[in-house]
């Protein structure tokens, strides 16, 4: 005869403790179980309410909540089950069994109280048929209140979760750096299809300006180039920034061979191209806002290998803490996944280097030491994701050492010059840091001794201003040292000695 099985059953409204009553051949079939979950009759035949406990507030089921998904055994669930189990000791083992539908909350209680605790399908099906007519087991609940208090504890779980996400910053890196890309595309396609336009009009404006955001603001300019004259120089050359560009495009125009175009017509190129300009300037923004926020979750990454390829980096793991749990061989070849799973289906050569080919580093080497410097370079990568993830005050002397040594790498394959020992390197970062702490540390020092001493000179002088009561003070306080003060001592007579009184003998003889 197997043991006795009670199921442990984590609602929205508390804790409820179910007992197997059926017998234990069939309950323990999931697919006789399956048949008898939909019929509330047949399926109360089958187990038995033993305990409920119900939450005391919507904080309390929020904190069991988020103890039960991480497999915390909370104090209350703890109670629950000692006043229901009060013959179990955690020293000895239990004579029955506690069906549980979490593998790491079953482990916490078996650890914890000595209960046995499984997961198997005849439980999780059980456990689905309680949930189902959970409401018919306990008489004070109804449906409505037993979707409320799953509906309200859903948001707060959701919210909670939100809110004290880690990730939660790094998500405005991924977002920025892929709306960035997608910038890139939209502005180059627009761009060139305001060129297409323009172009019927003033065809050689496209070999004078190959800038893109300056070709759409003069279109937005010049608009028909047969107005184009000397007092347009000015604005041009604030575009372009070349006086002699300027006067080489006012050439152009006198001289080009471009059809003439209708007022309506240029009015549409003109708001396309105003849509280009508006864009341009919203990518070079949205860049600025990438730099600031790089340089403030991950200085030392972006030290090293630039804000953008570090970024990209940040956006494919999912997030700085997935990327500092990499290894720096996963580091390396990060981006080029289908290659490298192409090379192995064909046993090809795997590919040295992924996002961070795009780094300067890859491009100065040579083409021998490109994956030797990729290598070396994804190791920094994952050493620098490491510090920005776990350090406390954020610095990016890390960065800017781990970037030196980087080109002390290249210098060695090139000319053989012995590079710094990482230890000593990172020594001496953390030697300075350590240094700019004690800095700060007397700096604020200082600054408190200054305020004391200032709040004694301020206490001090609100001591000396008088108040009409102090001079009978003093009076009376004179009065008191005269009465005290010792009588004057009277001066002792000098006793002559026998020489002295020798002489004076003689004298009177």
């Amino acid at each position: 005869m197997s043991a006795p099985l009670f199921l442990l059953y984590e609602a929205a409204s508390g804790y409820a403790l179910f007992k197997r009553t059926q017998a234990e051949a069939i309950a323990e079939q999931a697919n006789q179980v399956q048949q008898n979950v939909v019929d509330f009759g047949t399926f109360s035949k089958m187990v038995r309410m033993k305990g409920f406990l119900p939450f005391t507030s919507a904080e309390n089921a929020l904190e069991n909540c988020n103890d039960v998904s991480e497999g915390i055994l909370n104090p209350t669930l703890k109670n629950f089950l000692q006043t229901q189990f009060p013959e179990v000791k955690p020293s000895k083992t239990s004579k029955f069994v506690l069906g549980v539908s979490e593998d790491k909350l079953g482990s916490a209680i078996q650890e914890t109280l000595g209960i046995q605790c499984q997961k198997g399908q005849a439980v999780l099906e059980m456990l689905r048929g309680i949930r189902w007519h959970f409401t018919k087991f306990v008489p004070d609940l109804t449906p409505t209140d037993s979707e409320k208090a799953q509906l309200g504890l859903g948001h707060s779980y959701s919210r909670a979760k939100v809110k004290f996400n880690v990730n939660r910053v790094d998500n405005m890196i991924i977002q920025s750096i892929a709306l960035l890309d997608q910038l890139d595309k939209d502005v180059n396609t627009f761009s060139m299809r305001c060129k297409e336009w323009y172009s019927w009009h003033f065809p050689e404006l496209a070999r004078i300006v190959t800038d893109q955001s300056q070709y759409a603001k003069l279109a937005k300019l010049i608009r028909d180039k047969a107005l184009l004259n000397e007092d347009h120089l000015e604005a041009m050359t604030e575009i372009t920034g070349d006086a002699a560009k300027s006067q080489e495009i006012l050439d152009a125009a006198r001289s080009s061979m471009g059809q003439d175009i209708s007022d309506i017509d240029m009015i549409n190129i003109e708001k396309f191209a105003d849509r280009v300009v508006s864009l341009s300037g919203y990518r070079t923004r949205l860049h600025e806002y990438l730099l600031k926020k790089m340089n403030d979750i991950a200085p030392n990454l972006s030290a090293l290998i630039g804000e953008q390829v570090g970024a990209r980096l940040i956006a494919h793991a999912g997030s700085l803490t997935n990327l500092a749990k990499l290894p720096a061989s996963t580091v390396q070849i990060l981006g080029a996944e289908k290659a490298l799973f192409r090379a192995l289906k064909t046993k090809g050569n795997t590919p040295k280097y992924g996002l961070i080919y795009h780094s300067s580093f890859i491009g100065r080497a040579g083409t021998k030491n490109k994956g030797r410097i990729s290598r070396y370079l994804a190791n920094k990568c994952s050493i620098a994701s490491r510090v920005d993830n776990f350090i406390d005050a954020p610095t990016a002397k890390f960065g800017e050492k781990m970037k030196e040594q980087v080109e002390e790498r290249l210098r060695f394959y090139d000319t053989g010059a012995v590079p710094k020992k990482n230890a000593d390197v990172m020594k001496e970062v953390l030697d300075e840091v350590a240094a700019e702490g004690l800095i700060r540390d007397q700096a604020e020092k200082k600054q408190k001794k200054k305020d004391k001493k200032k709040k004694k000179s301020v206490a001090e002088d609100e001591m000396e201003v008088e108040t009409p009561a102090e001079p009978e003070k003093k009076k009376k306080d004179k009065k008191k040292r005269k009465s005290v003060e010792p009588e004057p001592v009277a001066a002792v007579e000098e006793v002559p000695s026998k020489r002295e009184k020798k002489k004076k003998k003689k004298t009177q003889q």
